[in-house]
């Protein structure tokens, strides 16, 4: 069978893949894009925005339980079948990919179905069909769950994120190993619905990753809510039968039970799988590694999760356009990490940018921070019920300017955005104590920790 050929080869149509495809196919490349699974990846079917349909119907669940002595009186009767059905019917068309598939094969780029395999420089072979890129292979095979190797785990009917988004009903009883970003989300949005929740974490926090605050909050507020926290937990084993659901047992002996587990220790990619050693990468790194403008290898570019830079869906297509502008030759600024924002969709919100404390002085950084509890903030005041959270400022005192900032509240990520353009712009922190700040908005908190941190 002769070789199919194509300007450039798209492995992988997660967010990031499917706008560069469409984008270059647009410009007048023929491109051929090769996907498993559904065309949008993780994000439209089992991340982003079902998850975040969650969310909001499980902070609906929590504010509804807030009016009492604020507004009146309420009762809340918690109905997983509506999130259930909102998921199907309105996110992800019952995972069913027409619309987006439709969307790329309008550009003229054309669609492949299979696992593409990297088989020489310059080729993919999907099933056996074998694909020649003139131009160059863009890499965006993204990431899958890590399931680890515990003892009587395989096989088991266990859920990942995908699972549980998919979900018809919420469990009497679930066991979450993982405290981080989606093991945290997912905990609360289950326990609103009045799951009986235990969280197991390995490490000594929940978001070991964030400022040790914001686990020590979060933390505080599942557990009020009703979730058991248990960290410094390493699982062993699991056990599973029909009649009693799932047993853990942790390192030193202690067992927890749930209906359902949900694995969520962290995510994967499968560069052997890819065939990455035949362009003379490792094949078991953990990370595809780029240069500034996605560049993995001579002809091959690559984005999203696989580079390690953050398993975000804006930062795929952060890194789409740099690979698309160096493809097509138009220059520009190259990929910039100094200021990625994050978000834990968690009750409160806990928004991060830039470096944490911690990372900042392992960089040898000399650091000064500034602090303001959000419920001493007059918007925090006012909001009421719910007010938990504070602002976080990291200055490299050496240069007086932000590195770093977490916003932790009701509102997160409210003003994650202007902190996002002060670290980017490398702002001086004085000029933020100095600033017209609107009120009441969470911003002002932002000038008393700048005042906390001059204090």
């Amino acid at each position: 069978m002769a070789a199919e050929e194509a300007d450039v080869i798209v492995v992988g149509m997660g967010p990031g893949g499917e706008h560069a495809a469409g984008r270059l196919a647009q410009a007048g490349l023929e491109v051929i894009a090769v996907e498993a699974r559904l065309v949008g990846g993780e994000c439209p079917y089992w991340g982003c925005v079902p998850t975040k349909m969650m969310v909001r119907a499980a902070d609906l669940l929590a504010e509804g339980r807030r009016i009492p002595g604020m507004a009146g009186d309420a009762t809340v009767t918690a109905d997983w079948s509506q999130v259930a059905r909102r998921i199907r019917e309105e996110a992800t068309d019952s995972w069913d990919d027409r619309a987006a598939v439709e969307r790329f094969t309008r550009t003229g780029g054309r669609l492949i179905r299979g696992y593409g395999r990297i088989t020489a420089p310059g080729e993919v072979t999907v099933d056996g069909r074998v694909l020649r890129a003139r131009r160059g292979i863009l890499i965006n095979t993204g990431t899958e769950p890590n399931i680890p190797p515990i003892d009587g785990l395989a096989g088991t009917p266990m859920w990942t994120n995908r699972e549980a988004v998919e979900a018809k009903a919420a469990p009497g009883s679930l066991v979450v190993l993982g405290g981080g970003a989606i093991g945290t989300e997912m905990a609360q949005a289950f326990v609103r619905f009045r799951t009986q929740v235990t969280v197991v974490e390995s490490r000594d926090r929940l978001l070991a990753v964030e400022e040790p605050e914001a686990c020590d909050l979060l933390r505080t507020v599942l557990e009020r809510e009703g979730v058991t926290v248990r960290t410094g937990a390493r699982a062993v084993a699991v056990r599973h039968d029909e009649t009693h659901g799932f047993t853990v047992e942790l390192e030193g002996g202690e067992r927890v039970h749930g209906e359902a587990l949900l694995v969520a220790v962290g995510r994967r990619t499968r560069l052997r799988d890819l065939g990455v050693g035949a362009i003379g990468l490792d094949e078991d790194a953990r990370f595809i590694e780029t240069d500034p403008w996605m560049r993995a290898a001579d002809g091959v570019w690559a984005i999203g999760d696989v580079t390690g830079k953050g398993a975000f869906t804006h930062v795929s297509m952060y890194q789409a356009d740099v690979a698309v502008r160096d493809i097509l030759g138009q220059g520009g600024p190259p990929a910039d990490y100094r200021a990625v924002p994050r978000v834990t969709f968690t009750d409160p919100e806990i928004g991060a940018v830039g470096l944490t404390e911690a990372q900042a002085r392992e960089r040898g950084i000399t650091v000064r921070t500034g602090m303001t509890r959000i419920p001493d903030s007059s918007r925090g005041w006012i909001h009421g019920p719910g007010n938990e959270g504070f602002i976080k400022l990291i200055e490299d005192a050496d240069r007086g300017v932000l590195v770093g900032a977490t916003s932790a509240g009701p509102s997160g990520g409210e003003v994650l955005g202007a902190l996002a353009v002060a670290v980017h712009g490398e702002v001086p922190v004085d000029r933020l104590h100095h600033m017209i700040y609107a009120y009441p908005t969470f911003h002002r908190a932002v000038q008393s920790a700048v005042a906390d941190l001059r204090s």
